[in-house]
């Protein structure tokens, strides 16, 4: 990239911080946001020798700090209730957003995003990080090059464990500010890369939630069900109840082979015996407290989105395609309270 953006970050909680080492090399950023100053104050301390970042302005009030203006890129790194609100007004004073994930809380807010980037001329952008894994990437190749054959059939699978301490948060495990459980916070991006892999092409899914050993909180923490894509059906599995955080688990059988992913490591197996692996990958530069099930990649997302604001090109996950799996999300909470198959 040859033009340097500017960009701003608004919450400085853990997650601001993997945001923030993945752009001290190509960006200048030139105001955090956070209404808690320890939060502000840590990040400052933690970034004061970083030269892009060295005329960086510390707002309380995310509308003063966009009103101000020049800010090329925000990072959106607030709790889930505040991912829309804040993006559309972003974006409606013309400055590029990059949202965390869930894009919203719900498929209405979702499509807002949307159309507040069209309307404005400006591009939205949202993590799903894990998509860019090498491990992925591979399964992503063997499928669209037509080496496995059609897809037959398959599973995801998410157990890990949130305690009550996890939740003494102020929006945690509430409907109205995560928007859900484990299905639309721990476990969305294992259904975004099914979602990517079987290329969105959702027929309906039939569901059931429950709480089942969280009792001080609202939302699920368990959900089973089918997805069919076509006639393709893929079963899950997902809770935080589980004795542990045990590695993400996704398989995908196919006419050739299959593909299983465990964690970031990737094992294509072909019905002549044949193997392709990959091992996940290290970052030695990740910020203390990054998250493990965080993986590295998010380097790879956030320079590719800033690389396609100067091409003025499609960044590969724009508000459209993180659409997709917040329908998704929101098919199976729909199926789940009806009792009822949720027609796509």
């Amino acid at each position: 990239m040859t033009k340097i953006l500017k960009a701003a970050i608004v919450g400085c909680g853990s997650i601001s911080s993997v945001h923030a080492n993945a752009i001290q090399n190509i960006a200048n950023l030139v105001a955090i946001c956070d209404s808690d100053t320890a939060k502000t104050a840590k990040f400052s301390q933690t970034y004061k020798n970083v030269e892009n970042f060295q005329n960086c302005r510390i707002y309380k009030n995310f509308e003063e700090m966009l009103n101000i203006g020049g800010i090329d890129v925000l990072h959106v790194c607030l709790p889930h209730f505040l991912h829309e609100p804040v993006s559309v007004y972003a974006m409606q004073r013309g400055v590029n957003v990059l949202c965390e994930k869930p894009m919203s809380i719900s498929l209405q807010e979702g499509e807002n995003m949307v159309n507040a980037a069209k309307n404005n001329g400006v591009t939205l952008g949202v993590i799903f990080q894990n998509r860019y894994n090498p491990g992925v990437q591979l399964a992503k190749k063997a499928l669209d090059n037509g080496k496995l054959g059609k897809i037959k059939s398959g599973y995801l699978k998410v157990t890990w464990f949130r305690d009550e301490n996890y939740y003494k948060s102020d929006w945690r495990g509430k409907w109205q500010t995560e928007g859900g459980g484990v299905l639309i916070n721990q476990s969305i991006h294992t259904f975004d890369l099914m979602n990517y892999f079987l290329a969105n092409k959702l027929d309906y899914v039939s569901a059931s939630i429950s709480n089942r050993a969280h009792p001080y909180i609202e939302v699920e923490d368990v959900a089973e069900g089918v997805i069919c894509y076509g006639d393709v059906k893929i079963s899950f599995y997902v809770n935080t109840f589980h004795p542990y955080d045990s590695p993400v688990a996704l398989k995908l059988i196919c006419e050739n082979g299959t593909i299983s992913i465990i964690g970031d490591s990737t094992t294509i197996s072909y019905l002549d015996g044949t193997q392709e692996t990959v091992a996940p990958e290290t970052d030695t530069t990740l910020p203390a407290g990054a998250k493990s099930y965080w993986g590295v990649s998010h380097k790879k997302q956030i320079s590719d989105f800033y690389e396609a604001i100067v091409q003025q090109k499609t960044p590969q996950i724009d508000g459209a395609e993180a659409l997709k799996t917040q329908r998704l999300i929101c098919g199976i909470y729909e199926s789940a309270k009806t009792g009822k198959p949720f027609e796509f």
